[in-house]
């Protein structure tokens, strides 16, 4: 079985790397090779050491002959411009999210007209895709029926590749899976350009001793999930079989990864309960309103159901998220947790 990662040498796509080589096996059958498209190289002591894995290092459209120039079973797809780079430049978000994502899905329609395996395609979408309502207005549990209604251009373009894939799928074209992700958190390392960064970085540079800047009101909730609980449904999802019952997914109906509901102020009091208030004092709060009107826009509570159908589960609980984060990068602490 050959594996394509897109997005191979971001945190999810590292981490997803890592599970598929430590299983070799994907729904029981063997894993011949496992290739890692990314325009950053990996490092030379990262997974291209391991004898499954090969690199191809560039812009997705300009290698895709390359990644099929031999039979793919399986497309994790994570390459992405993020949200406040859609945001700051729409036609990088097109031609990254939209028209890359489209000149993939071609490539796998070929493969399958030539007589080639249908490509099973896993798709990583957002939460972005919804939207929020206007002040005043209720606000719904949202689950995978609730009407899509993006407020930015990231969650549009996500929305048009679901769309894509899902009438792909229909002409069978593709096998495809859409995985409708969290916020993860949290992420080690420096931040990215996503807008909900500072997500992350609220928890981990205090942890590591660094004052840190906190874009948005300390009352607003956040839909999150860990990157063990993120990485855990991709590969779920990936897995699941078609049809009706427990373990089994419908067609290329979108799945939410399972969230767990926290406002900025629980975060922070999590931190404080668990690091001591000389820690959670390094957050200070500054408002950024470009930050708070792309987060803000996301839907922070959600129904579960779909990805409880599949076995998943939210994070148990913050605490155990900052505690899962703090044991899987102990080399980044500073502030050791009570």
């Amino acid at each position: 079985m050959r594996i394509v990662v897109t997005g191979a040498s971001g945190f999810v796509g590292r981490l997803l790397v890592r599970e598929l080589l430590r299983a070799r096996s994907f729904t029981g059958v063997p894993i011949t090779r496992l290739v890692l498209v990314d325009r950053a190289a990996p490092p030379d002591d990262g997974p291209t050491a391991d004898s499954l894995a090969q690199a191809v290092t560039g812009d997705l459209v300009e290698r895709l002959a390359e990644v099929f120039a031999e039979p793919v079973d399986v497309v994790f797809h994570l390459a992405a411009a993020v949200s406040a780079e859609c945001e700051a430049d729409f036609d990088l978000g097109m031609r990254v999210n939209v028209d890359a994502t489209r000149s993939l899905l071609e490539a796998a329609r070929a493969q399958s007209a030539a007589g080639g395996p249908t490509v099973r395609v896993v798709f990583t979408s957002s939460i972005a895709v919804y939207g929020r309502p206007a002040a005043g207005d209720p606000v719904p549990t949202v689950s995978e029926t609730t009407l899509p209604a993006p407020r930015s251009s990231y969650g549009t373009q996500k929305l048009m590749c679901e769309h894509l894939i899902a009438d792909m799928s229909r002409r069978g074209y593709v096998d495809g899976r859409v995985a409708r992700l969290m916020t993860v958190a949290v992420r080690p390392g420096r931040p990215n350009a996503a807008a909900s960064g500072f997500v992350s970085a609220i928890i981990r540079e205090p942890l590591a001793g660094r004052p840190t800047v906190c874009p948005v009101a300390p009352e607003l909730k956040l839909a999150l999930a860990s990157p063990r609980t993120t990485v855990q449904a991709l590969l779920r999802i990936a897995e699941a079989e078609h049809g009706d019952g427990p373990g089994r997914i419908q067609g290329p109906t979108p799945v939410n990864v399972p969230a767990l509901t926290v406002s900025v102020a629980d975060m922070l009091d999590t931190l404080r309960r668990l690091a001591g208030p000389e820690t959670a004092d390094l957050v200070t709060f500054t408002p950024d309103p470009s930050v708070e009107a792309v987060v803000a826009s996301w839907p922070a509570d959600f129904d579960n159901t779909r990805a409880a159908h599949l076995r998943l589960r939210p994070d148990a609980s913050f605490e155990a998220v900052v505690r899962d984060y703090c044991a899987d990068h102990p080399e980044a602490l500073v502030r050791q947790l009570g």
